[in-house]
């Protein structure tokens, strides 16, 4: 039989365990916004590829670390490199051999909290494309294509929507906007509730608005020619995503469901191949305004 001082000590441990459960729940919320705000950051650890050179641009009201690439072959224009989340300008080492043979420069930074960039919150595309924009103020004259991946591919759509300087974009593995990703990445013990208090604490610590961040709305401004790609097995960031930033865009656009492909993936050699062919098509024929419109990009898949 228990005893009175064993009784107590048992009913005393479970009020405490209890007293930390409560705790603990109360501090999901934070613990889901500082998720969203603070993707994990990778430094650069390798040196610039033969073709570039280190270069610092100024973002909006920060610094930004990235790599300016020279074309190897007769200039063409300029293709400016998007990474996704928790990524840094390395992983476009294989695009800077790939268009620079083909006539373009390459430029590629880490975004904001990514990288050796400066800043402490990632807003999804709010202040990245500010960013962005005033990274092409520094490129050369000609055409400006956007490739981005995942976070990238969604601040390279959201910044055609206003910028009339780029002339195509390649959106790979984008989300459609910020509360549905992220609410479909939330671990599954985030009730409704911690989901929106987390999305509040995320917008006052942030300064920015969850719903703003949204590749699906800023797709219905974009009149210039699109080139989504999507793993068709993409568990993470499922292919309806593109599929409802294709439904919403309101010019020329293609979508590339890659079999097989989970995030990250879809960029495979022969899509690769595919990219360049719907390039070479759009730039053949420029539409008014610099902007560029071809046969092959109207076309779905």
């Amino acid at each position: 039989m228990m005893t009175p001082r064993w009784r107590f000590v048992f009913v005393g441990a479970g009020g405490i365990l209890l007293i930390a459960l409560v705790v603990a729940v109360g501090q999901l919320p934070a613990v889901g916004a500082s998720g969203l705000l603070h993707p994990a950051r990778h430094r650069v650890m390798s040196s610039p590829p033969p073709t570039c050179q280190d270069e610092t641009f100024s973002g909006d009201g920060l610094e930004l670390k990235g790599w300016r690439c020279h074309a190897s072959a007769e200039r063409r224009g300029t293709l400016v490199y998007l990474h996704g989340i928790a990524d840094n300008r390395t992983s476009a080492s294989g695009v800077i051999g790939r268009f620079g043979r083909r006539g373009f420069d390459v430029v590629a930074y880490d975004s904001r909290a990514h990288g050796e960039s400066a800043g402490d919150a990632c807003t999804y595309g709010i202040l990245e494309k500010r960013d962005l924009y005033r990274v092409l103020d520094t490129v050369g004259p000609g055409p400006i294509v956007l490739v981005g991946t995942s976070l990238g591919a969604a601040v390279a759509v959201q910044e055609a929507a206003l910028d009339t300087r780029v002339t195509a974009v390649v959106a790979a593995e984008t989300f459609s906007d910020l509360r549905t990703i992220a609410t479909e990445r939330a671990p599954f013990f985030f009730t409704r509730g911690t989901i929106a208090r987390a999305f509040e604490l995320a917008e006052q610590q942030g300064h920015f608005e969850v719903d703003a961040a949204s590749a699906v709305v800023a797709a219905t401004k974009i009149k210039i020619s699109v080139l989504l790609v999507h793993g068709a097995a993409d568990s993470d960031t499922p292919p309806d995503h593109s599929r409802r930033v294709l439904a919403a865009l309101a010019g020329p656009k293609r979508l590339i469901l890659v079999p097989g492909a989970h995030h990250n993936e879809s960029l495979r050699a022969a899509v690769w191949d595919e990219i360049e062919r719907w390039l070479e098509d759009v730039l053949r024929d420029p539409a008014p305004g610099g902007q560029a419109i071809g046969s092959r990009a109207a076309s779905h898949r």
